[in-house]
């Protein structure tokens, strides 16, 4: 068995990149903070089983329904709107991007990812220590 196949570090694994992947979408929802008509957008975090692995409705990716002209995918509620919260702060040019909560996410985003890689660094190191190589 590989280090790679161990379920507790690809769920860390996973985690980081979705952390990656959510600060950049965080990045863009300010940097278009004066853009009109812009709506800020977030990531769902992933769930995981008792074995570690990605679990979702539809996959490892599930679908999420963003406007009421979607579809909605089996076994979700229809009223689900990711955007739910995208007209309570919005300007006359259109723009729904509330600065201080895009930044109180991110920084939030930053400490779970530091939190997330120092379990997989110290995850790593027990292993090595544990077969006599550290």
């Amino acid at each position: 068995m590989s280090i790679n196949d161990l379920p507790v570090l690809s769920a860390l694994r996973t985690k980081m990149q979705w952390h990656q992947e959510r600060q950049r979408v965080l990045s863009e929802n300010v940097s278009n903070s004066d853009t009109p008509k812009f709506r800020p957008r977030d990531l769902v975090e992933p769930k995981f089983d008792k074995a570690g692995a990605v679990t979702g409705s539809m996959g490892p990716l599930a679908m999420t329904r963003t406007s009421g002209s979607h579809m909605t995918p089996s076994g979700a509620a229809s009223g689900f709107d990711q955007n739910r919260n995208a007209g309570f702060e919005t300007r006359p040019a259109g723009n729904a991007v509330n600065l201080e909560e895009e930044m109180m996410k991110a920084a939030s985003n930053q400490m779970d990812y530091a939190a997330a890689t120092s379990l997989y660094s110290k995850s790593l190191h027990l292993l090595k220590t544990a077969i006599g190589k550290g």
